[in-house]
């Protein structure tokens, strides 16, 4: 399977402190991969590091085969790649679809943006149904929904996802993973970091495993998930 996205050799830190080391990763189109590791890892680096948020990079970041390194995060956004970051990024004094609308800012044309937000609102029907609710009163997980469907107005060929069921209640947790399938129905390639692993995992194609800024494991999903290196690690088992 070709690479929708491809990584290699990406060094990548804050000045002289280096925090990822020769990370090399591809997400085929149409796939989920999950990145999983501990706390300080380097996980939600490397998600910004592809989105260049990072001062320092080094390596090759490649969409469709084209080069992404010297592309700014708008750039990155016309390209096809979206980013939804860890913890809440709606704007909570605006309704649910003015938070839409600004996730539309680099669609000019209006009829084009308006027909995006519709086909939105019918994958996410509650969204709609709260069209004209403040974003900051809904609940976890609907606020998570509000920011992945306004990642998908740029229309994206790949979303990434930084600990998208972070903070949510455990059956709030099983709607966020439901959205990131549906997301993979749609053609749509997901990169997603996470701490709950078990459920990542289930819900992944294939898994990366990452410790001190390096790549350590790679494999499909369900053989991340039996590997006891993984299980002993990562899901508590002996």
């Amino acid at each position: 399977m070709s690479a929708l996205l491809h990584v290699e050799r990406l060094d990548a830190g804050y000045g002289a402190r280096a925090i990822l080391e020769q990370v090399s990763i591809d997400v085929a189109a149409g796939e989920i991969v999950t990145v999983v590791g501990h706390n300080g890892a380097g996980k939600s680096t490397l998600l910004r590091a592809i989105f260049n948020l990072i001062p320092f990079r080094a390596g090759v970041i490649e969409l469709d085969g084209r080069d992404l390194l010297p592309f700014s995060p708008e750039r990155l956004l016309e390209t096809g790649i979206a980013y939804v970051p860890q913890g809440r990024s709606v704007f909570p004094r605006l309704t649910v679809a003015e938070n839409l609308r600004l996730g539309g800012y680099v669609v000019t044309d209006a009829s084009l943006l308006e027909a995006r937000i519709a086909r939105v609102e019918t994958l996410f029907p509650v969204l709609t149904e709260r069209s004209t609710q403040l974003a900051g009163t809904l609940s976890g997980g609907e606020q998570r929904m509000l920011e992945i469907a306004r990642a998908l107005l740029v229309e994206p060929k790949l979303v990434m996802l930084d600990e998208p069921s972070i903070g949510l209640a455990p059956r709030l947790v099983d709607a966020v993973f439901d959205t990131v399938r549906l997301l993979r129905e749609r053609g749509i390639a997901v990169l997603m970091v996470e701490q709950n692993v078990r459920k990542a995992l289930a819900a992944s194609d294939r898994g990366y495993v990452m410790e001190l800024g390096q790549i350590r494991l790679a494999d499909r999903a369900g053989a991340l998930s039996d590997d006891p290196r993984v299980a002993r690690l990562y899901l508590g088992k002996r």
